[in-house]
């Protein structure tokens, strides 16, 4: 079964025509006065990606009065933050590559990788402080602090087996579910949204950015390489232990995982491979995705008093989208 593709998810043809605006605005604010920083800056825009972030911005701008030049720039913003934060990602975690290329601090250095995140950081503030206005810049100023928050608890639970649900919870609202809530939220503040409905969307897009995270990390532990673009398992190589692993650390099998998980760093391909087979045997994974089911049926009750229109059956269909990739993922491997 393949999953659906979220054109047909949201036939709505002005959000994917401003999301290809976009596009455009992301390529402009990107630029520096500098032609190696712009090279850098724009290596990753030039990669691709699913523009996941933007999207929900032009979705939401929906529900506003007035649909206008912001709605661009809301896109915009988001996506130069999340693509600042992935460069400094890929020096943390030492990637290679990105979007199916090579990554910016592989290509050059750990150094420029860094100047040139924190470039593309302060043009989205400037992006929104040009047309957005305070309340946008003050927004995305929370978000990326909440965003270093997670990111710093996750970093501080590398290989940790005694942390729970709890603790992986804090760490995905914190390094992705509050872009994707912050997406959503500054979509409709572009356009005049009534505040009620700002906040009905934020709500929706904080649960949604959560099953996002959960359903992510399952196609880690069911989808094969080729599906993942990456070795099966590259959570667990790397010590982040997510939420089927953590459930399975406290079930029958909880003693030989645990036992695999403290044998010498790094993990042997055969030692990743059986805590996959226990993790999937187990059930565990089964059991994260209806955790994220449950996710989609509150983010559905956010949004139930919006008015009648596309833009609100697409946000009803979106979080059975991301747990039908992972349906997908498993009929292919």
């Amino acid at each position: 079964m393949d999953a659906p593709e979220l054109t047909d998810l949201i036939p709505i043809p002005q959000v994917w025509e401003r999301l290809d605006r976009v596009e455009q605005r992301l390529i402009e604010a990107s630029r520096a006065d500098d032609a190696f920083l712009t090279e850098i800056a724009q290596h990753g825009l030039l990669a691709g990606g699913k523009r996941f972030r933007p999207l929900l911005a032009q979705l939401t701008a929906e529900f506003g009065a007035n649909l206008d030049h912001r709605a661009i720039d809301a896109g915009a913003a988001v996506e130069l933050i999340h693509l600042g934060s992935l460069y400094h990602d890929d020096v943390i975690d030492e990637a290679t590559t990105r979007r199916g290329v090579e990554s910016v601090n592989s290509n050059w250095s750990n150094t420029v990788a860094i100047l040139a995140g924190d470039f593309l950081m302060a043009r989205a503030s400037e992006v929104a402080a040009s047309t957005l206005g305070q309340e946008a810049v003050r927004l995305l100023a929370r978000t990326y602090a909440e965003l270093v928050e997670g990111q710093t608890l996750e970093l501080q639970l590398d290989h940790d087996l005694e942390h729970g649900p709890v603790e992986y919870y804090r760490v995905i609202g914190g390094k992705t579910a509050s872009l994707i809530r912050t997406s959503a939220r500054l979509g409709a503040m572009a356009t005049d949204a009534q505040p009620k409905v700002v906040e009905a969307v934020s709500t929706w897009a904080w649960e949604l950015g959560m099953v996002f995270q959960i359903t992510d990390d399952a196609l880690d532990l069911v989808a094969t390489d080729g599906y993942l673009g990456k070795p099966a398992g590259s959570d667990i190589g790397e010590g982040k232990f997510t939420l089927p692993v953590l459930e399975a650390l406290t079930g029958p099998e909880g003693a030989r995982v645990s036992k695999l998980l403290k044998t010498p760093r790094p993990y042997s391909g055969d030692v990743v491979a059986e805590v996959i087979d226990l993790v999937r045997a187990g059930g565990y994974v089964d059991r994260a995705l209806e955790a994220a089911s449950a996710r989609t049926a509150t983010a559905q009750r956010a949004v139930v008093d919006l008015p009648e229109s596309p833009a609100k059956a697409a946000l009803g269909d979106l979080g059975s989208y991301l747990l039908s990739r992972v349906q997908a993922a498993r009929v292919e491997a």
